[in-house]
């Protein structure tokens, strides 16, 4: 049976899609594509739809579904698309009967939803490290945010299912796993469970094959005293954090009714440096968010230093309709322009630092593809592929011996494990 998933946006979606694309196969579906889109900014949707023309372009007698937060929150419109011919909400792409029910819409109130829906154990072969949904959902209403109205409210995994899945992963193969979410550090309280620091240690400690354990994107406010502790100790946890940051001005932090504070921010990612060095972090930073002034912009700009931020994913500012920040008084667009701009310079400037500190170490590197993997902090690194390379999943020993600016060159060094 032919159904392809074409997946937009964060790793859960990713993950969903490979659920999503097993359901289709279990209803029958053939000459299928599913377009599994995001809907984080106006530009996610927009690509959403130029996928399911696209799509149905080049297969004109395929069904073109499009599903994933796109469809949640803007249904009508891909309802109306002449090339669409099926809407499935968030909940119902993972669900065998959706699909097999075979009507235009089928789009349920993810508002009602009170428990996470159990994602079936997914083999994930394409993947050099394998994904684990934790948990889906957001209580906070940050007011650029769409997206809670896409997932619902915060919804947690039992530990006991998480570890299930890990244990499985890593008997497929897998030797990193990324917990993935779309609030993880509110892992827990609904479901009655530890924070996300007991069920990282549940993970490890039950799953002792797992060599390395990743976290998706965070919000540092939210983070518990005993992960904190892990992410410093825990060699198998990597050193690698993507902080939900967003911006660098306290003001324009609480017209976006963020949790944090710029000093909270540099406190957080400066006690973590001190205490394990070879961390590195990520950042989400929104560009001209209204009512941004040039002074409040000099202050996100400067966080990418003050935070060592080596990992930088820039968002011009898109006005999600429905939200707050809608409403407010909007920049130019030339002037966001120029602002994402300004701060991917400051990031790649950044990077560069991260990734030079690393020439002539010793690095230990999952291999993602032939020549080609990530290490502990993400980092990318080349190496050369041979014909006895490593496999994509191995993790290897490399010895870096420069960089180019995006990524690190390295030479493979006393063979490889699995």
């Amino acid at each position: 049976m032919s159904v392809k998933v074409e997946n937009f946006g964060c790793r859960l979606n990713a993950l969903e899609g490979d659920v999503a694309q097993a359901a289709a196969k279990t209803a029958g579906l053939d000459k299928t594509i599913i377009i599994n889109g995001c809907a984080v900014t106006g530009e996610a949707l927009r690509q959403a739809r130029q996928a399911a023309r696209r799509a149905k372009r080049a297969a004109p007698d395929h069904e073109i579904i499009v599903t994933g937060c796109a469809a949640q929150i803007d249904e009508p419109t891909f309802a109306a698309m002449p090339e669409v011919d099926r809407v499935l909400g968030n909940e119902e792409k993972l669900d065998p009967a959706a699909y097999a029910a075979g009507g235009p819409v089928a789009v349920s109130d993810v508002m009602a939803r009170t428990r996470a829906t159990p994602l079936p154990v997914t083999p994930q072969p394409s993947r050099a490290r394998a994904f684990v949904q934790v948990q889906t959902g957001c209580d906070h209403r940050c007011t650029f945010c769409i997206i809670p109205f896409g997932r619902g409210n915060a919804r947690s995994v039992p530990i006991a299912e998480v570890v299930a899945q890990c244990r499985d992963l890593v008997a497929r193969g897998h030797n990193e796993i990324v917990l993935t979410g779309v609030d993880v550090t509110s892992y827990g309280p609904d479901i009655g469970e530890a924070g996300l620091g007991g069920l990282v240690r549940a993970i490890l400690d039950q799953v002792p094959a797992l060599a390395r354990l990743r976290l998706s994107s965070i919000d540092a406010v939210e983070i518990d005293p005993s992960l904190l502790d892990m992410v410093i100790h825990e060699h198998r946890l990597m050193p690698h954090l993507h902080l939900s940051l967003q911006a660098g001005d306290n003001m324009i932090l609480k017209r976006m009714k963020r949790r944090h504070t710029r000093e909270q921010a540099i406190e957080f990612c400066a006690k973590l440096k001190a205490q394990r060095p070879e961390i590195a972090f990520g950042a989400d930073i929104i560009a001209g968010f209204p009512t941004e002034t040039n002074p409040m912009f000099e202050n996100s700009l400067a966080l990418i230093a003050d935070c060592d931020i080596a990992w930088l994913h820039v968002f011009p500012f898109s006005p999600r309709p429905g939200t707050p920040a809608a409403r407010m008084p909007q920049l130019a667009g030339d002037i966001i322009k120029e602002r994402a701009a300004a701060l991917r310079a400051a990031g790649a400037h950044q990077r560069t630092k991260t990734l030079e500190a690393r020439v002539g170490t010793r690095q230990s590197v999952l291999v993602e593809k032939s020549g080609e993997g990530r290490t502990p902090c993400f980092a990318r690194v080349e190496f050369e592929a041979t014909s006895d390379a490593p496999k994509s999943g191995d993790i290897i020993s490399a010895r870096i011996t420069g960089h180019d600016g995006e990524r690190l060159l390295g030479e493979i060094d006393g063979g490889h494990n699995t």
